[in-house]
């Protein structure tokens, strides 16, 4: 399993690094289709020559474009020379109804859970995503069926992503991007992997009448297996619709997949939330995450900020 997940990761690198040539230009995002497509309009800058030592001048930046608070990433990088953080301020999950229907119960909290973002080039950009504090409280039963209490606190893993968009980077009303990444097992107190794991995630953005967006996404994980001495694999899908509510707020709803090729039930989620712009570079936003399957996490409530510069 591991071989053949290792092959299709470093096929589509090859072809995103391929499609990414800066020496063509690029198209890029959901800034108005309306400024640079319509008919009249003036043509696009090329930004294909900016890069991390020379930033895109703020005039021509791309509108703000976030991976989160929903699940579903998106197919747009940051600009050029600029870096980005998004942070979870806060984050809880409460996972009750497990398959086993034991009565455990698993509150996990989750305090500044990191992204932080650089623009290398006009549609790549490169992403450090870390923990830097995870408290989960388990409660259960052991074998005699006496209840039990087990808390666990530390750093997380530490993923690195690099996105490479293939094209609507800055305008046309769909983008598509290529993530590979890899996740390092630098957890304190067995709150993470225990052995390296990447995978690959696919997002697509598309405009929608009425002022809708949509973005959808495909992901593959390679993931330790139980006995930790190889690798399942781990399918993600989701499909998100977004839409302004009113002013500088905007909400969104989602359904996201997990299916595991180790036989575990596959999770479902169904997710809401919304953002609210204070200024061009920076957003608020708000929401929760509901299971629905009985594997899937109960209720994980967030509040995050991104900050862009």
């Amino acid at each position: 399993m591991s071989n053949k997940l290792t092959v299709i990761i470093l096929i589509a690198c090859a072809a995103a690094a391929a499609a990414a040539d800066p020496s063509i230009p690029a198209s890029n995002s959901a800034r108005a289709l309306a400024e640079k497509d319509a008919p009249g309009a003036e043509p696009r800058a090329d930004k294909s020559g900016y890069h991390l030592f020379k930033p895109v001048p703020k005039d021509l930046m791309r509108e703000l474009s976030t991976d989160r608070p929903d699940k579903t990433e998106s197919a747009y990088t940051v600009d050029a020379g600029h870096f980005q953080i998004e942070s979870d301020l806060f984050a809880f999950e409460r996972d009750r109804n497990n398959p086993e229907h034991d009565g455990t119960r698993v509150d996990a909290y989750s305090f500044a859970a990191t992204n932080f973002k650089m623009g290398l080039t006009n549609s790549i950009d490169i992403q450090f995503v870390f923990e830097p504090h995870t408290i989960s409280k388990t409660r259960a039963r052991d074998e005699d069926g006496v209840v039990f209490h087990e808390t666990q606190q530390g750093f997380g893993d530490l993923t690195v992503r690099t996105k490479f968009n293939l094209f609507g980077n800055d305008a046309g009303g769909k983008a598509l991007a290529l993530m590979p990444f890899v996740t390092f097992p630098t957890n304190q107190d067995e709150l993470g992997t225990e052995g390296v794991e990447f995978g690959l995630i696919i997002p697509y953005n598309m405009d929608l009448p009425f002022g809708w967006a949509m973005g959808v996404m495909t992901e593959v994980d390679a993931v330790r297996d139980e006995e930790d001495n190889g690798y399942d694999a781990d399918f993600v899908n989701t499909i998100t619709f977004g839409h302004d509510i009113i002013g500088n707020l905007g909400g969104y709803l989602e359904f996201a997949s997990v299916v595991h090729s180790s036989g575990s039930p596959w999770e479902g989620t169904l997710d809401a939330g919304f953002t609210y712009g204070f200024t061009d570079d920076i957003q608020l936003d708000w929401g929760c995450n509901f299971g629905v399957t009985r594997s899937a996490p109960d209720v994980n409530p967030f509040l995050g900020l991104t900050v862009r510069w």
